[in-house]
């Protein structure tokens, strides 16, 4: 059996770290879907920057809207949900299969809001109304002033996909969102059912912290913060007020592993999906790695309940000098900033081509 089919089989879903419009026009999603076990996607400003700058697959979609009108925010979004209305419709048979548990995309709102709760939740209505999929989470990052937009959205019962988490306790917070909304929901009398998940991004801490720590330790920081994370998920599941709420008919907020793609060249091209096999689970997974392990990948057995040796190796690090909880701040915030660079990357490179496209449809000058 294939090894995305492996961890398909165990209880994790797979998605993909990626859209572009050529992956929807050449039929490679579809494929994934077919072949590699593919049920669901994510996006993000940056993979979009990408999309839209590679080639010309887009130039028609920037003229026509541009020429109708739109500019700035307003024409990327309506862009960028022209491909994930195809994608969510491609995923919409698994949606209602699993009853609304996977086949889900998911879009970002504004990055210059990731310090705006209300701007967010503005956004989030905005986003969820004009995308008009049932299966569109919206993307709010889980900063302090995320927490409390992630929590009304789910109350106005908007699908939520929280972004940018880095350690257990921004994860706990954003979790206490979603059941405080959900909670508000069922004394409103409204359905407790709304899909979310929580998305906990892993190859950074490696990245921000091997420098500092001898090769023993190297690629450890960030399997140890999902082991440990995936403790407290396993708890909250089990604890008397979320069987409250699944018995009202609530559904689990299921933990995402994110940047899940190795960036040190010395390890396994593999080693974020292997370590990270766990049932009721999601993993998002760049093309380059989804290839890894559809081709070579191995399961090594499935992640502990208890957090394994995250304990441990936690201790181990913050003894070689790592301040753990002041680094999960800093990647917060270096990651939101990250966002906010390629969403200015990206509003300028549409500009560009808008500009650069009503010349060409000008024709050369009379003479």
């Amino acid at each position: 059996m294939k090894a995305t089919r492996q961890l398909h089989e165990l209880g994790q879903s797979l998605w993909l770290d990626n859209i572009t419009r050529t992956l929807l026009d050449d039929g490679t999603l579809s494929r994934y879907i077919a072949e590699d076990s593919i049920t669901g996607l994510t996006s993000n400003p940056s993979i979009f920057d990408a999309a839209i700058g590679d080639g010309d697959a887009y130039d028609a979609g920037v003229h026509a809207k541009t020429l109708a009108g739109l500019s700035g925010e307003a024409l990327f979004t309506e862009l960028a949900l022209e491909d994930l209305r195809r994608a969510a419709d491609l995923f919409k048979p698994i949606f209602e299969t699993t009853r609304q548990v996977d086949g889900w995309v998911s879009m970002e709102v504004s990055p210059l809001l990731a310090a705006d709760t209300a701007g967010s939740i503005a956004a989030a209505r905005h986003i969820h109304h004009q995308a008009q999929r049932d299966n569109l989470f919206v993307k709010i990052p889980g900063t302090p002033e995320g927490v409390p937009a992630i929590e009304e959205a789910i109350f106005l019962g908007i699908p939520i996909n929280v972004t940018l988490l880095f350690s257990c306790a921004q994860y706990q917070a954003v979790a206490e969102a979603y059941m405080r909304g959900i909670e508000r929901r069922l004394q409103a009398g409204l359905d407790p059912k709304v899909g979310s998940v929580a998305s906990l991004f892993i190859s950074r801490w490696d990245v921000a912290s091997n420098k500092q720590l001898p090769d023993e330790l190297h690629n450890k920081l960030g399997i140890a913060v999902g082991q440990q994370t995936y403790r407290a998920y396993r708890e909250l599941l089990a604890s008397p007020r979320w069987q409250k709420l699944a018995a009202a008919g609530a559904q689990p907020q299921r933990l995402l592993w994110a940047s899940t793609g190795t960036k040190d060249p010395s390890a396994a091209d593999t080693l974020y999906i292997s370590a990270f096999a766990a049932p009721d689970t999601v993993n998002t997974m760049p093309e380059k790695t989804l290839h890894a392990f559809a081709d070579h990948g191995k399961l090594h057995g499935v992640m502990a309940f208890d957090g394994g040796d995250a304990d441990a190796t936690l201790a181990r690090i913050a003894k070689a000098g790592v301040d753990i909880d002041a680094l999960a701040l800093q990647l917060q915030k270096d990651g939101a900033d990250a966002f906010v660079k390629s969403w200015n990357q990206l509003l300028q490179r549409i500009v560009d081509k808008a500009s650069t496209l009503a010349d060409k449809s000008k024709g050369p000058a009379l003479r």
